[in-house]
């Protein structure tokens, strides 16, 4: 199937309300594994890095010291993750997974396979495959990568990506 130009003068609104609209699914869907999306996200890029700070897990998620420190605050006190000193600076705290949150990353990763499936069904596997290939090509070029990619890919973002950082330099 081509793309048809809208009768509307802009398309982004449906890409917008289809994310909120995903997003308020897996809200739902989460809720029984006891975390919100956001605190999701947290513990896969936990899983991923195995051990990083919170200063650096607020930049690679694109958010404040503080939100980032909300975000965390609940899963420390329910055990999901532990905070220890960095011997190389005494300055951070370092988060890890406790063996509370792996078991987690499993329901989670198990509500995103479920997700998965709620796209296929509502467009079909053909036009998901796009949607996904095209929403991971979408984030590439604006300059989004998965929290740990940084360490993984050293490379600079592609010419042309947008700027992430809030507050750009002039």
């Amino acid at each position: 199937m081509t793309w048809q130009p809208s009768p509307q003068p802009y398309r982004f609104h449906f890409l917008l309300h289809s994310a909120h609209l995903l997003e308020e699914v897996l809200r739902e869907r989460l809720k029984p594994v006891g975390l919100h999306p956001g605190q999701a996200r947290v513990i896969h890029a936990l899983h991923r890095m195995k051990e990083c700070s919170q200063s650096r897990l607020a930049r690679e998620f694109d958010v404040s010291a503080a939100s980032m420190s909300t975000m965390t605050a609940r899963l420390l006190a329910n055990g999901h993750i532990r905070r220890r000193p960095d011997r190389q600076d005494g300055r951070n705290q370092l988060l890890s997974l406790t063996p509370s949150g792996e078991r987690l990353m499993e329901r989670i990763e198990e509500v995103w396979r479920e997700m998965d499936r709620v796209v296929i069904e509502a467009i079909g596997p053909g036009r998901a495959g796009a949607l996904f290939e095209n929403g991971m090509h979408l984030r590439d070029a604006l300059g989004g990568q998965a929290p740990g990619e940084s360490m993984e890919n050293a490379t600079a973002p592609a010419r042309g990506a947008v700027s992430r950082t809030r507050n750009p330099a002039p």
